[in-house]
């Protein structure tokens, strides 16, 4: 590490991942460090810049589950490098598991996880009766038919600010601490058919709760197998507050946390500051 680091500023980085082989994007006590997204991502850019730097990320990601517009913010001393120079030496140690899609100076007062205003999910479904090896890393594959119609009805009642405690994994709060809220507020959920048989349901809210994306899915899911869920039912189950009776989390290869939307942004990024 330099023991010479002068004044630091702030970066921002877009960055994309395959969790396949990761415990999760986070940093935990009882795994190594290389064993999560963020800490892989610490150690190459600490070795670039040889120096030790603290990553904020715009939304946590369990494991298996993959990015794409991940965000994370640090401040650091470039010293001569450029963005551009970090970019291109952090994806030769990461790549091609991990890529820095993008690096930029950002604001001193840019956080990528509080200045965010909101966080878009894509999670693919593979509907057909043939599974394909080539997909297999980033799909769930659903043999039986699913009625698309209903899934798509089944996202209605998701719109708006509701408590999400039915989809969502409760935290333990701190001894002392009140018990954390699991209300959010949904933008917009809907499916889409793609070609060959690919479903992608794409949700967006100002945040997320723990699990709540793969626990949605795996209801929509189940409204399409028609037998065993209806469209109607999903409103009864929101306002029940009970993850008792919902089906199996959807798997988490499905997933990816696809955009994380800015109010300032592209202006918020200046690609260009003046060195102190």
């Amino acid at each position: 590490m330099r023991a010479d680091v002068g004044p630091r500023q702030r970066l921002a980085l877009t960055v994309a991942y395959d969790g396949s082989a990761f415990h999760g994007f986070a940093t935990q006590r009882n795994q190594p460090e290389l064993a999560t997204v963020a800490g892989t991502l610490t150690d190459a850019i600490s070795r670039v810049l040889r120096q030790p730097i603290e990553l904020t990320c715009a939304g946590r990601t369990d494991a298996g589950v993959h990015g794409w517009g991940q965000v994370v913010s640090f401040d650091a001393d470039l010293g001569d490098l450029t963005p551009g120079d970090l970019l291109h030496r952090v994806n030769r140690l990461c790549g091609p598991t991990i890529a820095v899609r993008q690096a930029r100076l950002v604001a001193a007062d840019f956080d990528a996880r509080f200045s965010a205003t909101a966080r878009v999910y894509r999670y693919t479904v593979l509907n057909r009766s043939v599974p394909d090896p080539f997909l297999a890393a980033t799909t769930w594959h659903v043999p039986e038919p699913l009625a698309v119609r209903s899934m798509q009805l089944a996202c209605d009642p998701l719109i708006g600010e509701h408590d999400f405690s039915s989809f969502c994994r409760r935290p333990q709060p701190r001894s002392g601490d009140p018990e954390p809220s699991l209300v959010r507020r949904v933008v917009d959920a809907r499916w889409r058919e793609l070609d060959d048989g690919r479903l992608r349901f794409e949700i967006e809210a100002t945040a997320f709760c723990h699990q709540m994306v793969r626990s949605i899915v795996g209801l929509l899911v189940d409204v399409g197998r028609q037998h065993r869920r209806h469209a109607g039912d999903v409103r009864g189950i929101l306002e029940a507050r009970d993850r008792d009776g919902l089906p199996n989390l959807a798997p988490p290869q499905g997933l990816c946390l696809w955009q994380v939307r800015y109010d300032r942004d592209p202006a918020w990024y200046r690609s260009e500051l003046p060195r102190p």
